[in-house]
């Protein structure tokens, strides 16, 4: 029996069973709350079913952003309604087969289902959009005085359908970067999560970031379909085609492996783009070889490159990039963020999570992304991140 099958079974019993539960819990003790709750659990479930039916019998293109919003809706009610049921469902029958006196057991359930559901809805109503700007000075011995105090914003991983129905808060993402006085912008991919329809209109918002010497995008694993279903390799081509005219139109000029050249008074930095495919552990890296090739010399070497692990794959103590700049962990959407502690999941699949990693002479910052994913439509203590950051000469 395949997963999904598993899924509709346990939405069906979920459905049947979290009624009684209620009925048996609380209608001697208190009809109010009871009404309340049934009533609550009615709602929920009638738009739970109709987002899945809509969803699954919608026939046109998988990405257009309509029902890749309701696929978002559909999994985040899963995650903050069926979850906490399956929590209540189990407590309240393993109380019931023990033949405790005391419900303290599936109070408790009632309590951390109750708890889990406020949290993943303030982090789908506020989390996701609570943006931080995370500023970081970065210190080059050597460095060119024309370069001196450069400023570069970072973002990534917009996954446009996050602003299907709030276009209004990625505008003023976008009023946020300006005011950071950019020099350079660059995005280190994943501006949809399905395909390129997500795009919508998106460009336009895009396009108001400015930057005195200009926008740098490269394309992330889900650019190119990866998540598709049914994509045929022509499919994957033509995706690939629409989406970069997308972010050409969004005023980004796109590194798939290759590089540019920037000048900056009478300084040059050599920026190298390198695309990213497939899906974790699967991950493809371009060719950083073929990046690389016939780049002159210049005064700064910076790398965009979608998945941190490509860092320690491929360039850490093994080329002469400066500065590399990652995205696609999202810190996992979810973990604990403080001054002085950060922690998330993420970390035992990607070492360079999130925050500025130092090796030797070379740096390397991971941002946490600005969407969410389709999966988990929320953030949990883990806020989105715009990245200023400011070169500074070292002279020690």
């Amino acid at each position: 029996m395949s997963a999904v099958k598993y899924l509709f079974i346990l939405f069906i019993a979920t459905e049947l069973i979290t009624p009684i539960v209620i009925q048996q819990r609380f209608y001697k003790k208190s009809k109010k709350l009871f009404y309340l709750l049934f009533i609550a659990n009615a709602v929920m479930s009638v738009w739970f079913w109709i987002l899945f039916i809509e969803t699954k019998t919608y026939q046109g293109h998988f990405d257009t952003p309509s029902n890749v919003w309701k696929l978002t809706l559909m999994r985040g009610i899963i995650s903050a309604v069926t979850l906490p049921r399956v929590i209540i469902i189990i407590t309240y029958f393993v109380a019931r087969f023990l033949k405790l006196k005391i419900n303290w057991l599936t109070n408790t359930g009632l309590a951390v289902a109750s708890l889990l559901f406020l949290i993943i809805a303030n982090g789908a109503l506020f989390g996701r959009f609570n943006v931080k700007i995370d500023s970081v000075e970065i210190k080059i011995e050597g460095l060119h005085t024309d370069l001196d105090g450069l400023r570069i914003v970072q973002t990534g991983d917009l996954h446009l359908s996050s602003f299907y129905r709030h276009k209004k808060i990625l505008s003023e993402f976008v009023d946020k970067i300006n005011s950071l006085s950019p020099d350079i912008i660059v995005n280190t991919g994943d501006f949809v999560a399905y395909g390129w329809r997500e795009f919508d209109n998106f460009d336009t918002i895009l396009l108001k970031a400015r930057a005195r010497y200009g926008k740098i995008a490269v394309l992330g694993n889900h650019d190119f379909g990866t998540y598709q279903p049914n994509f045929s390799e022509a499919d994957i081509k033509d995706n690939v085609l629409n989406i970069s005219k997308k972010i050409e139109s969004s005023g980004y000029f796109i590194l798939n492996d290759e590089h540019t050249i920037i000048n900056i008074g009478n300084a040059k930095i050599g920026v190298i783009g390198v695309i990213t495919m497939g899906s974790h552990p699967n991950i493809v890296h371009g060719n950083l070889n073929a990046a690389l090739q016939e780049l002159d010399t210049v005064d700064l070497k910076i790398a965009l490159t979608h998945d941190p692990n490509h860092f320690t794959i491929a360039i850490e103590g093994k080329t002469d990039i400066d500065i590399t700049l990652s995205g696609h962990t999202h810190g996992m959407q979810m973990g604990i963020m403080t001054k002085n502690f950060k922690w998330s999941p993420s970390k035992y699949f990607y070492p360079h999570w999130n925050g500025l990693y130092v090796s030797e002479n070379q740096y390397h910052y991971v941002n946490r992304g600005l969407g969410t994913s389709v999966v988990m439509p929320f953030r949990i203590w883990m806020p989105p991140e715009i990245t200023l950051i400011t070169l500074k000469k070292n002279d020690n």
